[in-house]
């Protein structure tokens, strides 16, 4: 935890390696503070098919998933660095965002916390 998923038009990768446009993603997030380096994930998902408005040819959006907790200071400013940095890549991008959202620590599971011997639930178990 967090993710975060880059959803982009297949062209932005024209531009930009998906290593360059994930590891901006990952410092900028990094650099908040708010997470231990080795439990950020980012991925990058390009599409070939989408539509946009008139006059945008091009895309690029961050959705950012993280356990609940922080405030909306933090996530404002975690998404607004986010934004910062790729706008510095993609100067010429018809269409750059970034949006925030919570998991629920109480409806969240993943493989450690559902480990017979985890009895601490400690969702680092075992990594």
């Amino acid at each position: 935890m967090p993710h975060f998923i880059i959803e982009c038009s297949r062209d932005i990768l024209q531009q930009r390696t998906p290593d360059e446009i994930m590891d901006t993603v990952y410092t900028a997030a990094d650099s908040t503070g708010l997470f231990t380096p080795n439990d950020i994930k980012v991925r990058l998902q390009p599409y070939e098919y989408f539509r946009l408005g008139n006059e945008k040819k091009n895309f690029l959006h961050v959705f950012g998933y993280i356990m609940e907790g922080r405030n909306t200071e933090q996530k404002a400013e975690l998404s607004k660095k986010i934004c910062k940095e790729l706008t510095a890549l993609f100067a010429e991008i018809s269409f750059l965002s970034v949006n925030i959202n919570e998991f629920e620590q109480a409806t969240y599971s993943n493989k450690a916390l559902i480990h017979p011997e985890n009895v601490e639930q400690n969702r680092h178990f075992g990594l």
